[in-house]
């Protein structure tokens, strides 16, 4: 059974930085498109961040551009996503999603992590 395990969330100031990383079993992550999402609490799950299989198409989310990397680790099969200048309203549920073909939109992911909690304290 495919899963998608992310790890790296936690408390930190605000200004601080984490990274954040996608993992997968039964699943050849270096050949799929990756997507990051976050969703606080009682808001819509928001796009954040993607890539695509080849690492040369890289998309982010406004909110974080210039803040917030996606990157891929095929070595490892990993995708992480660096954020740094982190605010309070970054605060949220942070999921990872795989497939085929990279998109923004989280409906066309077919494979999803159960999220890692980030919490920016101000």
């Amino acid at each position: 059974q495919v899963q998608l395990v992310e790890s790296g969330g936690g408390l930190v100031q605000a200004g601080g930085s984490l990274r954040l990383s996608c993992a997968a079993s039964e699943l050849t992550l270096n050949n799929y498109a990756v997507g990051w999402f976050r969703q606080a609490p009682g808001k819509e799950r928001l796009f954040v961040a993607a890539i695509r299989r080849s690492g040369v198409g890289i998309y982010h989310a406004d909110a974080v551009k210039g803040r917030f990397t996606i990157s891929r680790d095929n070595a490892k099969n990993t995708v992480h996503l660096h954020m740094n200048f982190l605010k309070p309203e970054d605060t949220a549920v942070y999921y990872c999603a795989a497939d085929r073909r990279v998109s923004v939109a989280g409906s066309d992911y077919d494979y999803w992590g159960q999220g890692t909690q980030v919490t920016v304290s101000s």
